[in-house]
């Protein structure tokens, strides 16, 4: 299913497959045999989250060091959790990427130099780099190592890509102002590998290379340290007249606001296939395991679909009611379909958090009862759902619960292990979560019934107007 503004020329006209409204965009490939399957790419901003991550399908993960990534307020690994997390990874089929996309200055290259010679022995499928500094200095100390170009390099035309290609660069994270078109003809005109990101947080600065982090907090986000400014809440107040606060409007002239909506390209997907991209990439590092799993459960879901039947796929409106239970802060198509509109601005800094994390599943304690790691308070009465891989979930009410010596409990607070009954099938990483406005059930109610939410409005679509039906 592709959702495609009527305002919007650059990216062609819309053709429907058996419920699949596909773009007729120049460079778009016809049939799913032309191209590679992508892989799907999950952030990894700690081992747990890791072990979420490729739990739920990621196909990769990229994740960071203690130093020169751009998300050092990330837990990040340490040397030795990086060595055990490639060794996980590698187990499962899965590869590791080493972000390595800050911008370094002259006093920090010998630092940064004996970090490359500490990591050189251990096997990380390849460094996300972005200045040609770093790049030169990964090839000069570890020459092996697969190198992919951060977003942070501004990558917007194909010549650009070419460039890359030249100076040893496998694959290239094209910057997020590109559209579907130029995508699909930088993979046309280009012999490296393409990544997109697909889902999660924009940045209001160009790619990303912003200062006013560090021109308002002192803590630069181009090394890593981003206070997110551009969150936070902002009005307009005339001098003459403090106190009274003016709405922020935006017209022709320009944008007057910081916020973007977040990224969610769920329902172009098919057309990311065929524009020849190599890999779907989702944003995340900084975001909890519940937000991981759940974003990349769905996305992991689609992408299998559309590549096991492209004529018989369609969009589920199960995963645009799922991606809507994560927090976001609305959802946009960015600049995929041509340039945003002021629909595609956040005026609000507050995030849409209707669900919440409450629990992990940490394994099967005997006589029926199931281990979970306690996340969030939570009370015999409550109504909870539990999530799996794919797009399915189970609604139950918590009727028993005991702590770890067997004795019944009323409730549970963070950091406690309790064991729970009735959840028959659940595995290790499953997630416990809880509608925040929904009523508490009575105790006693049934046992886990298993659910399908009803269709909604899309959360993706890039005006905020309801999904077409896929029928």
């Amino acid at each position: 299913m592709c959702y495609h503004p009527a305002s919007n020329e650059k990216c062609g006209e819309l053709r429907s497959e058996n419920s699949v409204r596909y773009i007729q965009a120049p460079y778009l490939k016809e049939v799913v045999n032309n191209v590679k399957k992508p892989e799907l790419l999950a952030p990894a901003g700690n081992m747990e989250k890791l072990k979420v991550a490729i739990r739920y399908g990621a196909d990769a993960v990229y994740l960071g060091g203690k130093a020169f990534g751009l998300r050092n307020l990330a837990d990040n690994f340490t040397l030795e959790e990086l060595r055990e997390a490639v060794d996980y990874a590698h187990e499962r089929g899965v590869k590791v990427y080493l972000t390595l996309n800050s911008f370094p200055g002259n006093d920090d290259i010998t630092q940064l130099e004996r970090y490359l010679r500490d990591i050189a022995q251990i096997k990380l499928d390849a460094y996300i780099a972005a200045d040609p500094g770093v790049i030169a200095l990964i090839q000069e100390l570890s020459p092996e190592r697969e190198i992919h170009l951060s977003t942070q390099a501004n990558t917007t035309n194909w010549r650009s890509a070419r460039f890359w290609q030249s100076q040893g660069v496998k694959r290239v994270n094209l910057a997020r102002e590109m559209s579907l078109a130029e995508i699909g003809e930088t993979a046309q005109k280009c012999d490296l590998e393409l990544e997109a990101f697909v889902h999660g947080a924009m940045c209001i600065s160009y790619s990303g290379r912003c200062l006013l982090s560090s021109a308002m907090t002192g803590r630069d986000a181009n090394k890593g340290e981003c206070t997110q400014p551009c969150r936070w809440n902002y009005a307009i107040v005339e001098q003459s007249r403090p106190g009274e606060y003016f709405p922020i409007q935006e017209d022709d002239g320009g944008s007057f606001i910081f916020n973007s909506k977040d990224l969610c390209l769920i329902e172009h997907l098919p057309d990311l296939v065929r524009s020849g991209v190599s890999s779907l990439k989702i944003e995340g590092r900084m975001k909890g395991i519940y937000y991981a799993a759940s974003v990349i459960r769905i996305y992991r879901e689609a992408l299998d679909s559309y590549w096991e039947d492209p004529a018989g796929y369609h969009l589920k409106p199960e995963w645009l009611e799922e991606l809507s239970k994560v927090s976001h802060r609305g959802y946009t198509t960015g600049f995929l379909l041509g340039k945003p509109r002021d629909l595609d601005h956040e005026y609000l800094s507050s995030y849409v958090r209707n669900f919440e994390f409450v629990a992990i599943v940490e394994g099967d304690a005997g006589s029926g009862g199931t281990l979970v790691a306690v996340r969030n308070r939570m009370q015999l009465g409550d109504r909870l759902e539990l999530i799996g891989q794919g797009s399915s979930f189970s609604s139950f009410t918590l009727t028993r619960m005991e702590n770890e010596n067997g004795e019944p409990v009323q409730f549970a607070n963070p950091n406690q292990r309790v064991v729970l009954t009735g959840l028959p099938g659940a595995g290790r990483f499953d997630l416990i979560r809880r509608e925040k406005t929904a009523p508490v059930a009575a105790s006693g109610s049934g046992p886990a019934d298993k659910t399908s939410p009803s269709p909604s409005p899309s959360p993706c679509t890039k005006t905020g107007a309801s999904l077409p039906s896929p029928g």
